[in-house]
C-alpha cells in the first residue's frame, strides 16, 4: 500500500470507527458487531504503530491515552462559563417569571432541562475536530483535562460538520458506576466518594487519563459558548437539536413550556421520579428559549438574567441508630455499618447505612442510640449525615473499634498511611468465604455453580476452609447439601475439574493477592512463566517489570512469605492444578524459527486450521501476525475468498502462500 493509499485507508477507518462509536455509545443503536468494530480498530492500530505520523489527535485510538500528564495547564475560556441564579420553591420560580416578562415586555416560552449533578466542562472544536477540553474553573480560567475527556465515549472526537465551536456540557458518573467504584474503594480501605459528582470530578482531574477511562463516565451537552444564534438557530431548543445533529449526546428529557405553571408542573414531576434515572440530578434548569429574548434580557456580572436553576431539596429523614455492626471483607478490611430503625428514604426503606471507617464515626461523633439524619448519597447509597446532638438523653454509647477481629478474634492492624483497619489472619472465616467467592468467579477460576449461597452451605457443613478444599469435594458430600440435586452436583464437579487446566494468570488473580488485579496477574504470569519462579522473586526483581510498582511488589513478597499461604498453594499443586502460564512468552519466541523477524498476514477462510491456530503456529516459529498488508509485510497466507488483502499483496509483489503450503512448511519444521 503506497503512502497515498495508506492515508486514504486511515481516513476511511477513522470515519467508520467514529460513525460506529457514535451510534453505539451516544445513540444506543449499534451499526455493526463488536467483532467488526474490533477488526477495524486493530487494523487502524497496526497502521498507526508502523506509521506514527498518521496518528491524528481525533483518532479513535487516542481515547484511552497512555501518557501520564505532568500537570494541568490553564485554559482561558473564549466565552465565560457563568453560574446560574437559584430558585428553591414555586414562589421563586414565579418571581423569576415576573422579572423576565417585565424586562422582555411580553410573555415568553421556557425550555426546561434536567440539572445533571456532575462536572461542568467546555469542549473546543476546530474544523470539526476535538482539540481541547477544560473544567469550568472560576468561570474565566479552567484546567486543561483534554486527555481525560477523550476517554469518555459519548464525546465525539470528530463532528459531522467541519465547524469551529465551543460546547458546554456536564460530565457525570452513572449511578451503577458510582456504586461499583465506592464498593471497590471500601474494599481497598480508601475513602469513598461522597456522591457521583465528586466521583466524576475526581476521575477527570487525575493526571493519569487511564483512571478516567476505567470509570465509565458519560456526558450531556447543554449549550454553545457565546451567542446562541451563531450557527443559525433561533432558540435554545433549536441549538440542542443542532448539537445532537453534530454528534453530541443531549438530554432528551427536556421540555418546552409555554408558561411558568407548566414549568412548575415539570419540576414537580421530576422531583417525584428522579430516583428512576440512571444518573443523578439535583434540580431543573429553566431558560428563556428564544435567543432574541435572551439578548434583550442580558446578564448580571455573574449570571444570565434569562435562566435560573431550581434546586431540589435534599431528602433527609430522621431515625434512630440502633447499633453498629462490623463486617470483614476479602482483603480483611473491617467495615462498620449503622443498623437503623427502618425508615422510608427516596422511595425505598432503609435499615442499614455504611459508616465506612472508624475515623468517619469519630469525625461525625455518631453514637449508638443517637437520633440521626440520614439520606441517600447520590439518591443511591444510604449514609448517616449527622447525629442530632440536642436529642441526646445521656444513654447513647460512643463507638469503639475493637482491637480484635469480630469473626476470628485475631488482632486487628492499621497499616501505615491507610484509613482502614484490617484483620491480617488469612485463615479468618469471613475472609475465606469472600476469598472463595472471588476465587471461583468468572474472571478468576471460572467455576460455575458456586456462588455465595453454596459457599455458605459448604462452610456450614464444614467442607471448606480455604480454596484448596474445593478440590477435595465429592459427590457424596455435595448431594447432602440443601437444594443440590444430581445434575447440579455433576455440573459443579465437572467445573471444578476443568478449572485445574486454567493458565497461571487465572489462579494468580483468583488468589486475591492484594493490589494484584487481572492485568497485573497476566503480566506476572507471562513474565515468570511458573508459580514457583514467581514465588521466589524478591521486590527488587519485581519492580523492574513494567507496571509493577513498589506497593504491588511488597504485597506479592509479603503474600508468598506467609506459611499458611504456602501450605494452601502446595495443596493446590498436589491436587493437580496447573501452575504454569499457557500463553506465549516473549523470551520463548525463537530467533531462528521459520518466521523469525517476519510479518505475516492471514486473509480469507482457512479450511484446515482455524485463524487462531494458524496465528499461534506462526508466532510459535517467531513470526508476527498483522491485520493489514503493507510494504513491511513479508508473507500473506491466503485462504478461500481472499479479498482486498490478497489483491494488495499481489500489487506490492509480496509472497503469497495458500493454506496447504503453510501446513507443509510447518510440518517440515515440526
Amino acid at each position: 500500500m503506497d503512502r497515498l493509499e495508506l492515508e486514504k485507508r486511515v481516513e476511511e477507518l477513522n470515519n467508520l470507527l467514529h460513525q460506529y462509536g457514535h451510534a453505539y455509545y451516544a445513540l444506543d443503536k449499534p451499526l455493526t458487531s463488536d467483532a467488526i468494530y474490533d477488526q477495524y480498530m486493530q487494523e487502524l492500530l497496526s497502521i498507526e504503530a508502523e506509521n506514527p505520523d498518521l496518528i491524528y489527535p481525533d483518532s479513535p485510538s487516542q481515547r484511552v491515552g497512555g501518557e501520564i500528564l505532568k500537570g494541568f495547564g490553564k485554559v482561558v475560556h473564549e466565552f465565560p462559563m457563568l453560574s446560574l441564579s437559584n430558585a428553591f420553591n414555586e414562589e421563586d420560580l414565579r418571581e423569576f417569571d415576573r422579572r423576565v416578562k417585565a424586562a422582555a415586555g411580553h410573555d415568553v416560552s421556557y425550555i426546561c432541562e434536567l440539572k445533571i449533578d456532575g462536572l461542568a466542562i467546555s469542549l473546543r472544536y476546530v474544523d470539526g475536530k476535538f482539540v481541547q477540553g477544560s473544567t469550568r474553573g472560576d468561570g474565566t480560567v479552567g484546567e486543561d483535562i483534554t486527555a481525560s475527556l477523550k476517554t469518555i465515549r459519548t464525546i465525539p472526537l470528530r463532528l459531522k460538520e467541519s465547524v469551529a465551536i465551543e460546547v458546554r456540557g456536564e460530565a457525570y458518573m452513572p449511578k451503577q458506576s458510582f456504586v461499583k467504584l465506592n464498593a471497590m474503594r471500601d474494599e481497598a480501605g480508601d475513602e469513598p466518594f461522597a456522591n457521583p459528582r465528586n466521583a466524576a470530578a475526581g476521575s477527570l482531574r487525575q493526571l493519569d487519563p487511564k483512571i478516567a477511562a476505567s470509570r465509565n463516565l458519560a456526558i450531556f451537552v447543554y449549550g454553545i459558548g457565546g451567542d446562541g444564534s451563531l450557527f443559525g438557530q433561533d432558540s435554545h431548543s433549536d441549538s440542542l437539536d443542532y448539537l445532537a445533529a453534530l454528534g453530541f449526546e443531549t438530554n432528551k428529557e427536556r421540555k418546552r413550556c409555554a408558561t411558568i405553571e407548566e414549568v412548575i408542573d415539570y419540576v414537580g414531576e421530576w422531583g417525584e421520579s428522579r430516583s428512576a434515572l440512571d444518573y443523578e440530578i439535583d434540580g431543573i434548569v429553566v431558560k428563556v428559549d428564544n435567543f432574541e429574548d435572551q439578548e434583550q434580557l442580558g446578564f448580571t456580572a455573574k449570571s444570565p438574567k434569562w435562566a435560573t436553576a431550581y434546586k431540589f431539596p435534599a431528602e433527609e429523614v430522621v431515625t434512630t441508630l440502633l447499633d453498629i455492626e462490623l463486617s470483614v471483607g476479602r482483603t480483611g478490611v473491617v467495615t462498620p455499618t449503622a443498623i437503623l430503625q427502618p425508615v422510608l428514604v427516596a422511595g425505598s426503606t432503609v435499615g442499614r447505612a455504611s459508616l465506612h471507617n472508624e475515623d468517619l464515626i469519630k469525625e461525625k461523633d455518631v453514637r449508638i442510640g443517637d437520633t440521626v439524619i440520614i439520606r441517600k448519597a447520590g439518591d443511591i447509597i444510604p449514609e448517616v449525615v449527622a447525629a442530632i446532638v440536642e436529642k441526646r438523653t445521656g444513654d447513647e454509647v460512643p463507638f469503639e473499634m475493637p482491637t480484635n477481629c469480630p469473626v476470628c478474634d485475631s488482632e486487628l492492624v492499621r497499616i501505615e498511611e491507610e484509613i482502614a483497619i484490617r484483620c491480617v489472619n488469612p485463615q479468618c472465616p469471613a475472609q475465606m468465604k469472600e476469598a472463595i467467592i472471588h476465587f471461583v468467579s468468572r474472571n478468576a477460576m471460572n467455576i460455575e455453580g458456586i456462588g455465595e449461597r453454596v459457599v455458605d452451605l459448604l462452610y456450614k457443613a464444614d467442607l471448606v476452609h480455604d480454596v484448596s478444599d474445593l478440590y477435595t469435594l465429592t459427590r457424596e458430600q455435595l448431594i447432602e447439601l440443601e437444594r443440590m440435586g444430581e445434575k447440579s452436583v455433576s455440573n459443579l464437579l465437572t467445573a471444578i475439574e476443568a478449572s485445574k487446566e486454567n493458565s497461571l494468570e487465572k489462579m494468580l488473580f483468583g488468589l486475591g493477592i492484594r493490589h494484584v488485579g487481572e492485568k497485573a496477574a497476566a503480566i506476572l504470569a507471562e513474565e515468570f512463566g511458573t508459580l514457583a519462579d514467581l514465588m521466589v522473586a524478591d521486590a527488587e526483581r519485581l519492580v523492574t517489570i513494567h507496571e509493577i510498582g513498589d506497593k504491588v511488589a511488597d504485597s506479592i513478597t509479603t503474600y508468598f512469605s506467609n506459611e499458611k499461604v504456602l501450605e494452601v498453594l502446595r495443596k493446590l499443586e498436589a491436587y493437580g492444578l496447573n501452575t504454569a502460564y499457557k500463553g506465549r512468552r516473549r523470551q520463548d519466541v525463537p530467533t531462528d524459527g521459520l518466521f523469525s523477524g517476519k510479518t505475516v498476514v492471514l486473509t480469507g477462510k482457512l479450511s484446515i486450521l482455524t485463524r487462531g491456530e494458524a496465528k499461534e503456529k506462526i508466532e510459535a516459529f517467531g513470526g508476527k501476525v498483522s491485520g493489514s498488508v503493507s510494504k513491511k509485510t513479508d508473507l500473506v497466507i491466503a485462504g478461500e475468498d481472499a479479498g482486498s488483502k490478497l489483491a494488495k499483496a499481489e500489487e506490492l509483489e509480496i509472497t503469497v502462500w495458500n493454506e496447504a503450503e503453510l501446513i507443509e512448511a510447518l510440518g517440515e519444521k515440526e
